[in-house]
């Protein structure tokens, strides 16, 4: 059980205060509601682009690390489809110099073509390293539009391509910042050994003058249901040919989430799950294989992957997957299959727990999906399934007609006497 307090400032901060004075360090983690599903098409990776250029610096403390190392203070900072997130530890007794360094950034972003320039060419740079340069890399920048035909997570978090964050320009850079990141679409959340009294009395000295700004209300294009499978075939300079199958499921609010991501646990988490105890040891056609959720916070996707062992054809990799899915939607799993999964997603609720970082996360999380409380249900959602509904789930979510199938064939080795004859004619 997670305690906590909340509370709002007049601005529209929503504040949530989970004190734990076992410790002497304190969390202190802004969530702003702005993810890649909420940017234009034509500008997409603008999200991804803003976590770095919070970094750059805001008018009057040029250096956000500097003053933060100074007083024992580390960061950092994520950008998912659904939400970014910048978080601080520093010790408890040093909070409010946490305080100062993320109010001053909501309020006063330093602009400046210069560190535009500089964190421009940052992303390109990692966009190039990360999804076009390495094996597999791009398997999401396929992925994504294959499953996705209308709903804006048909594209990475990273952007739909190089070119829209080499074109950012500082107006539509501007526009995004006004439009997302105020107090009206933010949470804070400080956890660790600071009394609820300090942090109210912090956050109305330090957050509550910036102006609210206009709460965000989304009005995004709902994916109309899947109705053909849908199939990508591509060869690339990759170690191993790759399988990837992906499947429309219910959003992280929805209560019809926990089936679904139980069943991903019981297809394909750990050695113990189907898929690997069928296609990794007995019928060795995969060298690993796994399944899992992505957890957005609108209908994502059920996702089964892995490496095919030589000579094994994605088109028999898939016969045998689908096997396997067959069965789960032919009958009930068994109690005690699904008590083992309950037992592993328990485990990770309380393991996860442990940290004082991922606690106030999670707390910031369960409150933009409507109530912080949320985080505390987990276990109660997860242990009230029940075979019958991992049953109707595997009906509902593995239709064969609800998949996104993308082969990532290796190409086939060149031979040395090709190789040589192919140095010989470049001579």
């Amino acid at each position: 059980m997670i305690h906590f307090e909340e509370f709002t400032l007049a601005n529209g901060l929503r504040c949530i205060v989970h004190e734990d004075h076992t410790t002497p360090m304190a969390v202190l983690n802004i969530l702003y509601n702005v993810g890649s599903r909420d940017e234009d098409p034509q500008h997409t990776g603008f999200a991804h682009l803003f976590e770095h250029l919070m970094f750059s610096g805001s008018v009057n403390i040029p250096n956000y690390d500097e003053p933060l190392q100074r007083v024992g203070g580390e960061n950092n900072a994520f950008t998912s489809p659904d939400i970014t997130n910048y978080y601080l530890t520093v010790p408890a007794a040093n909070i409010e110099t946490g305080f100062w360094l993320e109010s001053d950034r909501m309020l006063n972003l330093a602009f400046s073509e210069q560190g535009l320039e500089v964190q421009r060419k940052v992303v390109v740079e990692e966009f190039k390293q990360n999804y076009l340069n390495q094996p597999y890399g791009d398997v999401w920048l396929k992925l994504r539009p294959l499953a996705y035909q209308v709903h804006p997570y048909n594209w990475a978090t990273i952007g739909k391509e190089v070119s829209h964050i080499e074109n950012a320009v500082m107006d539509d850079v501007r526009a995004f910042f006004a439009k997302h990141y105020s107090p009206a679409n933010a949470i804070l959340v400080v956890a660790g050994a600071v009394p609820v009294s300090e942090v109210k009395r912090l956050a109305e000295k330090w957050f509550e003058p910036i102006p609210s700004g206009t709460r965000y209300d989304r009005n995004l294009p709902l994916e109309p249901r899947q109705t053909e499978a849908r199939h990508l075939d591509v060869s690339a300079d990759v170690p191993v040919t790759a399988f990837y199958k992906v499947y429309h499921m219910p959003g992280r609010a929805d209560a019809a989430y926990y089936p679904v991501d139980l069943l991903g646990d019981i297809l394909g988490r750990g050695k113990s799950s189907r898929l690997y105890q069928r296609l990794v040891k007995e019928k060795p056609l995969f060298n690993n294989v796994s399944a899992s959720c992505t957890g957005s916070l609108e209908p994502g996707l059920l996702i089964i992957s892995g490496k095919l062992n030589a000579g094994v054809t994605p088109e028999e990799a898939d016969a045998a997957v689908e096997e396997i899915l067959s069965e789960l939607r032919t009958a009930e799993v068994s109690a005690e299959e699904l008590e083992k999964v309950k037992n592993q997603a328990e485990a990770s609720i309380v393991f996860g727990e442990i940290e004082l970082l991922n606690r106030a996360m999670n707390l910031a999380y369960s409150k933009l999906m409507g109530d912080a409380n949320l985080v505390n249900q987990e276990s109660t959602r997860v242990q009230a399934v029940t075979p019958a509904a991992v049953l109707a789930a595997a009906q509902e979510v593995l239709r064969p007609e609800n998949s996104s199938t993308l082969y990532y064939r290796a190409q086939p080795k060149k031979s040395v006497p090709e190789l040589a004859t192919l140095d010989a004619e470049a001579e």
